[in-house]
C-alpha cells in the first residue's frame, strides 16, 4: 500500500506543511513549515525531483529570514 522509507519522508513532509498551516503563532508556523520543507528537500534529492528541492530550499531561506525579522522586532 505505502512505499518504502523514502516515501515516508515525503508523507512526513506533507504532514509538517499541513500542521504548520494550522498554527496561529507566526513563529511556530515558520519553524514547523521549515521542518516540513527540509524534509521535502531531502525527499526531492532522494527521488531526483529538483524542482521540489529548489522551491522548498527557497521557502526555508524565506522562513529563516522572516524568523530573523520577527526576532529583531521583539528586541
Amino acid at each position: 500500500m505505502f512505499g518504502g522509507w523514502i516515501e515516508w519522508i515525503g508523507y512526513a513532509a506533507s504532514v509538517g506543511i499541513v500542521i504548520s498551516l494550522l498554527m496561529t503563532n507566526m513563529v511556530k508556523l515558520r519553524v514547523i513549515n521549515s521542518i516540513g520543507c527540509v524534509l521535502f528537500v531531502i525527499y526531492g534529492v532522494l527521488v531526483g525531483a529538483y524542482p521540489v528541492v529548489i522551491s522548498n530550499a527557497a521557502i526555508v531561506v524565506i522562513n529563516a529570514y522572516q524568523l530573523y525579522k520577527l526576532s529583531k522586532e521583539k528586541n
